[in-house]
């Protein structure tokens, strides 16, 4: 599938880093450096463009390793673009470690996964068909 994008940034277009990647890294595209205290958030610009697809959106989602390490993630997660969207996409990001970050230019802060949706017509009944489970949620099928 091609995908119309337009890239303002000084850095390369999102790819996928292997064969079986499903996501693309997003980075940031900035005129000086952004620091993060601990539990403060930001909205980090890429200098990207796309024009989705109808029956499309694009999913923002955390670079685990960014998580795990700097404990930099993404807020709204996972973050949609649809496909009507023709603005340039953003990240929320938030620090969660208890040290301060810095994030720079070119910085890959996300990562961004094309993904089918369908849209739904409702349809109003009284009540719903029954399951084994019905209303157990939260926890109700236990640890293991």
């Amino acid at each position: 599938m091609n995908v119309r994008i337009v890239n303002r940034s000084r850095h390369p277009l999102p790819h996928y880093a292997t064969e079986g990647s499903s996501g693309m890294d997003l980075r940031a595209h900035l005129d000086a450096a952004i620091v993060l205290q601990p539990m403060e958030r930001t909205l980090i610009p890429t200098g990207l463009f796309v024009e989705i697809p109808q029956g499309y959106e694009a999913q923002i989602r955390p670079r685990s390793g960014l998580a795990l390490k700097q404990g930099l993630t993404c807020l709204n997660t996972p973050g949609t673009i649809d496909a009507d969207y023709r603005g340039e996409i953003k990240v929320i990001l938030i620090n969660l470690s208890g040290d301060v970050q810095s994030i720079g230019d070119g910085d890959r802060i996300a990562q961004m996964v094309i993904q089918k949706v369908e849209q739904i017509q409702w349809d109003p009944v009284d009540e719903l068909g029954a399951t084994h489970r019905n209303e157990g949620g939260f926890g109700s099928t236990g640890k293991q």
